[in-house]
């Protein structure tokens, strides 16, 4: 991938993750079960996206970063006493989960190798 096309693409997927976690804070606390398993799905998403768009685990990294901050910002609040994360069960779950899901979708696999037919030296292997 050329550097201006990576740069792009990083700064899609970094912007991808402010509004990933700016809607994944609102409607996990506004439609309580159901709203989080979606906010953390939309999450998941996001950084697997990220991960197979770019092909490494730079893309989790920019579309994380993202994310993170937004989720960061959010979480601090104004200082009116205007918050969207009150500290309860469903805002850690939130945040611990859509950390725990950049570090799973970071540790995988970059891109599957694609193995080409089998030749005359396979033929007596096992195929897997």
């Amino acid at each position: 991938m050329r550097a201006a096309v990576k740069a792009v693409a990083h700064t899609a997927l970094a912007l991808l993750g402010v509004l990933v976690g700016l809607a994944g804070a609102l409607v996990q606390a506004g439609w309580l079960p159901g709203g989080l398993l979606l906010a953390l799905l939309a999450t998941a998403a996001l950084f697997y996206g990220g991960l197979r768009a770019v092909g490494g685990q730079s893309g989790v990294v920019s579309s994380g970063a993202g994310w993170l901050a937004a989720v960061v910002v959010v979480g601090f609040g104004r200082g009116e006493g205007d918050k969207v994360f009150w500290g309860g069960l469903a805002d850690l779950v939130f945040v611990l989960g859509g950390m725990a899901l950049a570090v799973m979708c970071a540790t995988l696999s970059v891109l599957p190798q694609q193995r080409g037919p089998a030749g005359a030296l396979d033929e007596g292997r096992a195929r897997t």
